[in-house]
C-alpha cells in the first residue's frame, strides 16, 4: 500500500521544529512563515504546549462523550473569557471543515431552511455542505452540488439583498479575511449590513474564522475589526497549534437539545489541553498585541519593494500580491533561502502565516531572503 497521492509535495522532510525553525533529516535548517496552513499559532514544541500534553497523556488522553469532561468545561470559560465572547456555548470538534459542517448543520436546524448564502473565492472545507459553500469547481463532487448554495461577490449589497428576501436562506457565511481566496476581505458597512439583514430576516450568519481566529488577525477573531456578533462562529487552524481540533460558538440564542450535533473524539482530553495551552501561551506572552505589531512591522517592510503590488490581510494573515505568478519564487524561497511560504487561489499572491510569537529580526531574515529571489 502507498499514500493516496492527492499533494504535490515538496520535497523537504521535516523531522524536528522549534519555535519557527524546521530542520530536516540532513539537519538543514528552515524559517517557517507559513505554519503548515496558519495551524502553528505558539510556535512549534512551545515548552508549555509540549508539557501539557504530556502531562494530559500520563493523566488520560481520551474518552468519548458520554461521561462528564471537565476540561471541556475549563476551556470553554477559558474562551469565553479571552475572547470576548462569553455569551456563545462551545461546541467540539476536529477539524475546520467539520466546524463549518456542523455550523451550517445547526442554521438549517435553526431556521428549517437550506439555501446558503456564500461568496466568491471562499474556502470553507471539503467536507459536504462545507465544500459545497467553497467556491471552487475542482473540489465539488456531484454528490455535493446537491447542496444549494448561492455565491455573491463582497461589498454588493444589493446582490446580497435581493437573495436574502426571497425567504429560503439558512445561512450566510463567510471569512473576515479569506484564507485560501487570497486574503480578501470584505468592507466593516458591508458586514455591518449583512448582519443587519440575516437579524431582519431570520437568517444564521455564520463567521468562518477557521484561519483568522486565536489571535492571527491582531484581534481575537476577524469579524471583531468589523464591529458585528455573529451567530456562530466556527474555529479551528491554530486553536490546537498542530492538534487536531475544531469548534463552534453557538450564540446562546440558540438553544442545544440531546442528539442535535455529536462527535466521538471531538472534544477529548488531550484536543482540549492543547487548546487550553494555545489559549494560556497567547494571554501570557501578548500574542495578541505582538501579531498586531508584527503586522504594522511586515507592512511597512514590505511597501519598500517596489515589486509587490499590494501588501493583503491583518496582523499575522497576510499575503504579497505580485504583478507575476508565485510558484517560482515559493519554490526559489524554499531551496534557495530555506523559508516556507504559501500559496493561494490568487496565483499572484504569495501567503504569509506565521507563528504568531514571531519577532521583528524574523521578519528581516524573510524580507532579506524574498529580496535575493525576486526576478
Amino acid at each position: 500500500m502507498k499514500p493516496f497521492d492527492v499533494y504535490p509535495l515538496y520535497k523537504v522532510t521535516p523531522v524536528s521544529a522549534k519555535g519557527i525553525e524546521v530542520f530536516d533529516e540532513q539537519g538543514t535548517k528552515y524559517f517557517d512563515f507559513y505554519g503548515g496552513h496558519a495551524v502553528i499559532s505558539i510556535g512549534h514544541s512551545h515548552p508549555h504546549y509540549v508539557q501539557r500534553l504530556k502531562d494530559q497523556l500520563d493523566r488520560i488522553g481520551f474518552y468519548s462523550n458520554a461521561v462528564q469532561n471537565p476540561l471541556q468545561i475549563e476551556l470553554a470559560k477559558k474562551l469565553g473569557e479571552l475572547s470576548g465572547c462569553k455569551d456563545y456555548d462551545l461546541f467540539l470538534c476536529n477539524s475546520g471543515a467539520e466546524a463549518n459542517e456542523n455550523a451550517l448543520k445547526m442554521a438549517s436546524f435553526e431556521t428549517g431552511k437550506s439555501r446558503v448564502i456564500a461568496f466568491h473565492n471562499s474556502f470553507h472545507g471539503r467536507t459536504s455542505a462545507a465544500v459545497a459553500a467553497t467556491d471552487d469547481s475542482k473540489i465539488n463532487a456531484p454528490i455535493n452540488k446537491q447542496q444549494k448554495v448561492t455565491f455573491l461577490a463582497f461589498n454588493d449589497i444589493t446582490a446580497f439583498e435581493k437573495e436574502i428576501v426571497k425567504g429560503d436562506v439558512c445561512a450566510v457565511i463567510l471569512e473576515a479575511i479569506q484564507g485560501v481566496g487570497g486574503l480578501d476581505e470584505p468592507s466593516s458597512a458591508f458586514y455591518q449590513n449583512i448582519a443587519r439583514l440575516c437579524k431582519a430576516h431570520g437568517v444564521v450568519l455564520i463567521a468562518d474564522e477557521v484561519q483568522s481566529g486565536f489571535g492571527r488577525s491582531g484581534k481575537f477573531f476577524g469579524f471583531q475589526h468589523h464591529g458585528i456578533k455573529p451567530d456562530i462562529i466556527s474555529i479551528a487552524k491554530g486553536m490546537g497549534n498542530g492538534f487536531p481540533v475544531g469548534g463552534i460558538l453557538i450564540h446562546d440564542h440558540i438553544k442545544a437539545s440531546f442528539g442535535l450535533l455529536g462527535t466521538t473524539f471531538g472534544g477529548n482530553h488531550l484536543a482540549c489541553a492543547a487548546v487550553l495551552a494555545v489559549l494560556e501561551v497567547i494571554e501570557r506572552e501578548g500574542l495578541i498585541d505582538n501579531a498586531a505589531r508584527m503586522g504594522d512591522y511586515f507592512t511597512a517592510k514590505a511597501v519598500e519593494f517596489p515589486e509587490v503590488k499590494r501588501v493583503k490581510g491583518r496582523g499575522l494573515m497576510l499575503g504579497l500580491e505580485f504583478g507575476f505568478e508565485v510558484a517560482e519564487l515559493r519554490k526559489r524561497l524554499i531551496y534557495n533561502q530555506h523559508i516556507f511560504t504559501g500559496g493561494a487561489k490568487d496565483k499572484h499572491v504569495l501567503r504569509i502565516l506565521p507563528a504568531l510569537n514571531i519577532t521583528e529580526a524574523h521578519l528581516d531574515l524573510f524580507f532579506d531572503a524574498l529580496k535575493k529571489e525576486l526576478p
